[in-house]
Order: structure tokens, then sequence, then C-alpha cells
């Protein structure tokens, strides 16, 4: 083997940092581990944000986060590996989007950095210390690069469209309810002099003084 540069040691710490994470956040959507939602857990969540069916991206999305990780920190089939990664942070960070940029607040800011992360990877390749130079790159050659980077491109632009459309057909669903709430029984009945002009208490309300919101 040819002498280890700084550039190849770099590289190593960064995969086994980042596929450690990814493999990590895989076990807590397929198996619950470190606190993580499970399958059922996972696909909930999932329904909810609008990628259906929950459940199968729930598997997908916990199988590329735990084999991608693995396989980055091992350093095989390096781009396709970080392209998968990248486009299912891409994801991540897209449905995030909505809430900012910061983590802290909700944002996307830490799948972006986990994508970013593994889409250098893919780009750069895995260094000397992998397991992609052991096989003489058989896995982890340029033309394979471009490959994946174009198929993990429209997948993930595939994904995104129809989350899009599932949001878009949910929304009409969910006003109708909540517009309903909103509707009062009766005509309105004209205060008596001297009585106090609050206005009638909507279905539903317990009549006690709102103090504002309460802890779940």
């Amino acid at each position: 083997m040819a002498s280890i540069s700084r550039s190849d040691i770099a590289r190593l710490v960064l995969r086994v940092g980042v596929g450690g994470v990814m493999a990590a956040h895989g076990t807590q959507k397929l198996f619950g581990w470190f606190g993580g939602g499970g399958l059922a857990g996972t696909a909930g969540h999932l329904e909810s944000a609008g990628f259906r069916p929950g459940r199968l991206n729930a598997i997908v999305a916990g199988v590329t986060d735990t084999v991608g990780g693995v396989l980055l920190a091992a350093g095989l089939a390096t781009p396709s590996t970080g392209a998968a990664v990248t486009s299912t942070m891409a994801v991540a960070a897209a449905t995030h989007a909505p809430q900012g940029f910061f983590a802290m607040k909700g944002g996307y800011e830490y799948p972006a950095v986990l994508g970013l992360a593994s889409g250098t990877l893919a780009l750069a390749g895995a260094g000397k210390l992998s397991l992609d130079e052991l096989l003489h790159q058989r896995l982890g050659g340029g033309r394979l690069a471009l490959f994946s980077a174009v198929v993990t491109a429209g997948a993930t632009a595939l994904v995104l469209r129809r989350r899009q459309a599932a949001l878009a057909e949910q929304t009409p669903t969910t006003a109708s309810p909540a517009a309903a709430d909103n509707v009062t029984t009766g005509p309105a009945t004209p205060p008596a002099p001297g009585e106090p002009t609050t206005p009638p208490l909507p279905r539903g309300a317990t009549g006690q003084a709102d103090n504002g919101p309460t802890e779940a």
C-alpha cells in the first residue's frame, strides 16, 4: 500500500464519524434502539409528514441510514453509499425547512451538515484506509460516482414531489373539521341592559376563565 497521507486519515475520521451517526439513526428507526420509535413510531411520524405509505418509507429510511452508515464508515462503495445517504438527508432537510435553519428551532441544520459531509465523501472518495482501496476501487470509481449522483438526485426529487402531492390532498380534509368547530348554533341574542357584552362560548368550552395556554 502506498504511503498514507493526512488526507487519508482525515477521510477515515470523517467516514467513521458520519457513518456511525447515520447507523445509529437507522437502528432507531428499525429497532427502536437509543430511544428511537422503531418501525411503528417512525412510520406514524413519516405518514403524518406526508411520506406515504409510512411503513414502507420507514423501512427504506431505516435501511438506508443503517447500511449506508456502516458502508460509509468502512469505505465500501463510497460514491454510491455517500450519494444514498446524501439523498436521505436532503429529504430530511427539506422536511425541516419550514422551521428555518437552526436545529434548536427544529430547522434543517443537522441533516444538512450530515448530507454535505456524505456528499463530499461520495465525490472525494474514501481514501487509502478503506475497503474501496483494498478492492482496487472496483466499487469506488469516478464513473460510479457520477451515475450514483444522477440516480439519487432523481430519486430525491421524486420522493419530495410525492410528499407535496400527499400534503396537498391532506389540506382540504383537515380544514373542514376546523371550520365546523367555529360554527355557533342558533342566532346571537343581544344582551339585556346592564349585562356584560362577552360573546357566547363556542361548543366544547368549559366556561372557565382563559388564563393562557397550558402544557399538554
